[in-house]
Formats: structure tokens, C-alpha cells, sequence
């Protein structure tokens, strides 16, 4: 037999790729898990008012850390007690005081808002005001309820170039007044004129000393008609350097009388107002300048006793 040479087949076989365990889906549900949470957030952001945003931003300014180890303060507040601790339903400590000064801005709010609404029904139906509707604005601010009663062409609030009020103004303020009783916030009083030249010219009796005196008739009048002068925080005039924003400046609009009921953080912010000024000397000291520095400069009298 001839010999026959042997036929070999060789077969491959193709590697398997290893088994990954499926972490990409791991991975891909942590990413979707995370956007949703980014749209929830977004979503409930743009259903929330003011006060609620800021109480979710209050949240998020508490050092978790430091809340839960019951570190050191380490915040901006000027309260003495750190934040967190034990106290892990937040009845104590700087969130609670902060929550709880939200819950008392929105509750001011809604009071400034509801007394808002019974004044202009008050000023549809009462005879005393009901004639003045156009004379009437009620804007509801951050710092309080504002209510200006403006002049107009052919209707002034006081006679002309004096602080007395004329009769239907003292109708319409004798109206304001058990409305503002029932409200505990203080009242800013400020008068203004428009951009005409008072008679008696800059030197003499101006402008600035009729709004201020517009002002105080007005305070007379609510204090007569039962309101507590006490409740006043401050009457003051600004002559014709506050107009209304979409009033030219002789507009007879901006001769007018603002009544400001003022929110607890605006009235703090007016009492700051006094608190917070200091002599000159007291700050020349509390920064360590030198008399010799600020004379060489300008910037301070020559004898501080004598200024």
C-alpha cells in the first residue's frame, strides 16, 4: 500500500468576550435616576412663591457637617448657637429660628395682602372714597403696603401752596384709619410735591417744607380720627425729588402723600438706619487711620471738637 499522508483539520475556536455583569445598566440608571431628580427639582422651583424658594435655599445653607457632628459655627448668622446638633427636628438652633422667621414674613405678607383687598373694596363703596378711585394706588411691596393718594388735574388733596388738607381728604384718611388699626406694622409718612417752584423760592418756605408739612397735616388727621401716634415711625418730606416713575416731573400726580404700612424687616432696616452711625472719631479710631493721614488727605476737619 502506498503510503498516504495523514489530513489534519484544525479547528478555531472563537474567544467569548467576558461577562461584564451589566454595570452599564447600573450606570445609565444612576444617570437617568439623577436627571429626574434635576427635573423634579427644576419642576418644583418653578411652582413654589418667593417665600418658599427662600426656604429651600435656607436649607441648603446649613453646613450638613457641622449640623450633624455638632462642630463649630459655620455660618453667616450672627446667632451665637451652631448650627444642627442633636436636635434633629430642628425645634431649636439657627433653623428653626430662620424657619420660623420665614413663617412669620409670610404670614405678614398675607395679612398686608388681605388688608390690600378691603381697601379696594372700601374704596368702591365707600362714599368717602369711592369718588377718588383714580386718586387711590395700592401697591403691595416687599417692605410693606404702600397707599399714596395723588392729586389730579382739577382735584388737589390739599389747597393750593398750603398744608391744609381739604375736606374730601380728611374724609378719605378718616377712612383709612379702623383699617389701620387693625394692623400692628409701623407707618412711614412721606410727602411729596411736583417740580414747581414754591412761591416763597429756595431761601425762604420751599418745597422740601411743604411735603414735610403735607406729611405731618396728614398724621394730625389720622391721630384725631382715632389712630395711635405711637404707631408712626417717621414722617418726613421730599419735595419734588421723588416722582412717580411714569409721571413727567410737573405732573400734578406726583404732588401726593404715601402711607406706608411697613413690613418688620423694612421697619428694622430704618431703625439700622440711626443705629448703625457713628462719629467721625469713633471710626477714625476703629480703623487705626491717623489724624496726620486723613488731615494730609482732606478728608477731615482740622479740629474734630470744633466740627
Amino acid at each position: 500500500m502506498k503510503n498516504k499522508t495523514p489530513i489534519i483539520v484544525r479547528k478555531r475556536r472563537k474567544a467569548k468576550h467576558a461577562h461584564h455583569g451589566g454595570t452599564w445598566k447600573i450606570a445609565y440608571a444612576d444617570f437617568m435616576t439623577a436627571m429626574m431628580a434635576f427635573f423634579l427639582v427644576m419642576w418644583l422651583l418653578s411652582q413654589s412663591d418667593p417665600n418658599q424658594r427662600e426656604q429651600i435655599a435656607d436649607y441648603f445653607r446649613v453646613p450638613l457637617k457641622p449640623a450633624l457632628a455638632q462642630g463649630n459655627k459655620a455660618s453667616l448668622s450672627d446667632s451665637v448657637i451652631p448650627g444642627g446638633g442633636d436636635d434633629l427636628m430642628k425645634r431649636e438652633g439657627e433653623v428653626y429660628k430662620t424657619q420660623v422667621d420665614a413663617m412669620r414674613r409670610q404670614q405678614m405678607m398675607e395679612s398686608l395682602g388681605k388688608a390690600k383687598k378691603r381697601l379696594q373694596q372700601m374704596i368702591k363703596t365707600d362714599p368717602r372714597m369711592n369718588n377718588f378711585q383714580s386718586n387711590i394706588l395700592l401697591p403691595l411691596t416687599n417692605d410693606g403696603l404702600l397707599i399714596q393718594i395723588t392729586d389730579s388735574q382739577n382735584r388737589p388733596m390739599f389747597r393750593i401752596g398750603s398744608e391744609i388738607p381739604e375736606p374730601y381728604m380728611n374724609g378719605i384718611l378718616q377712612a383709612l384709619v379702623p383699617l389701620l388699626n387693625e394692623l400692628p406694622n409701623k407707618i412711614s409718612l412721606t410727602g411729596h410735591t411736583d417740580s414747581l417752584p414754591y412761591s416763597g423760592g429756595i431761601g425762604g418756605y420751599s418745597n422740601w417744607e411743604l411735603s414735610t408739612g403735607r406729611a405731618n397735616a396728614v398724621r394730625r388727621v389720622l391721630v384725631n380720627a382715632g389712630l395711635n401716634d405711637e404707631r408712626f415711625l417717621r414722617v418726613i418730606g421730599h419735595a419734588s425729588y421723588m416722582p412717580l416713575v411714569d409721571a413727567a416731573p410737573d405732573d400734578p400726580r406726583n404732588r401726593r402723600i404715601s402711607i406706608f404700612v411697613l413690613s418688620s424687616k423694612k421697619e428694622q432696616t430704618i431703625r439700622d438706619e440711626t443705629l448703625q452711625v457713628q462719629p467721625v472719631k469713633e471710626v477714625i479710631e476703629a480703623t487705626g487711620i491717623k489724624d496726620a493721614q486723613l488731615k494730609r488727605s482732606g478728608t477731615m476737619p482740622t479740629d474734630l471738637n470744633d466740627k
